[in-house]
């Protein structure tokens, strides 16, 4: 690898860092990012390309699992947290009920997802899609939500925000803006439905960053993994930083503002591929 090209894997991961918190698709800008200006797919590859954007957000991953580590770790008995009622306690079963949806879904369109909308005017469409919902969520959501902690949370809300978040697996919607937007929408408080989203993230992109590098196996190099262990180490440093600092932001701003975001995101990025 030559040194310009680790300094786009380190960009890359900058952006999956900074973005993959906040509801304005960390995937989208990746993309935005890379087909206008970084063009990695020239030396990686379509698909290689395609499959480090998904890899390096194990990175961000790895930072919830840092800052969220005692809730994580009591989903698999390895601490526990005390509850007015443990047997409410958020358990690993909402989690698996919750990403189920997008499991299934995820598996069966993998390869039209792959092929067809890891490009930007697709990220373009989404980018107004997830900002709607945002807008929608905010608006219609119950100005007193009936659940604020996680360990209110039940299992037929947790697959009914599972099915939101199917709408995620368009680049560019946005996980935590599709989560949290219907998590808002079935009475959570935006903080609660953003804890709930980060928690069934570490499982989801495990999974298809697994499922992506064995598909794609064949067409990455080993030559390309400085490229890959670049980007991973970033996109951790950054999400660790970004972290904590959206979970405070999302509470006081609420989705507007960001749904605002996209949409001037997406405007001028029509005026450029466009006009």
């Amino acid at each position: 690898m030559e040194f310009l090209e680790l300094i786009k894997a380190l960009i890359l991961g900058f952006v999956e860092g900074m973005t993959e918190f906040a509801p304005v698709s960390s995937t989208g800008h990746m993309i935005i990012v890379d087909d206008m200006w970084l063009k990695t797919e020239t030396f990686l590859g379509m698909y290689s390309a395609n499959t480090f954007k998904i890899v390096v957000q194990l990175g961000s991953i790895l930072a919830v699992v840092v800052v969220m580590w005692k809730r994580l770790f009591s989903l698999v008995g390895l601490y526990k947290i005390e509850t007015e009622q443990s047997s409410k306690q958020f358990n690993l079963l909402h989690v698996i009920v919750g990403m189920l949806p997008a499991v299934v879904l995820g598996f069966a369109f993998k390869n039209f997802i792959d092929d067809y909308l890891f490009h930007v005017e697709y990220v373009i469409i989404s980018l107004v899609a997830g900002a709607i919902l945002m807008i929608v969520a905010d608006k219609f959501g119950p100005k007193k939500p009936s659940i604020v902690s996680l360990d209110q949370i039940s299992y037929g809300q947790a697959f009914k925000v599972g099915l939101v978040q199917c709408l995620s697996l368009w680049p560019g919607f946005s996980r935590s803006g599709a989560t949290i937007s219907g998590g808002v929408l079935f009475g959570m408080s935006h903080k609660t439905a953003a804890d709930f989203t980060f928690i069934m993230a570490v499982p989801i992109m495990a999974g298809a960053s697994l499922v992506s590098v064995l598909k794609n196996w064949e067409q990455i190099n080993m030559d390309d993994i400085g490229f890959y262990i670049v980007g991973f180490i970033s996109a951790f440093v950054f999400a660790l930083i970004s972290i904590k600092f959206f979970l405070k932001l999302v509470s006081r701003i609420k989705l507007v503002p960001f749904a605002i975001y996209r949409i001037v995101l997406a405007v001028v990025l029509a005026i450029i591929v466009y006009m």
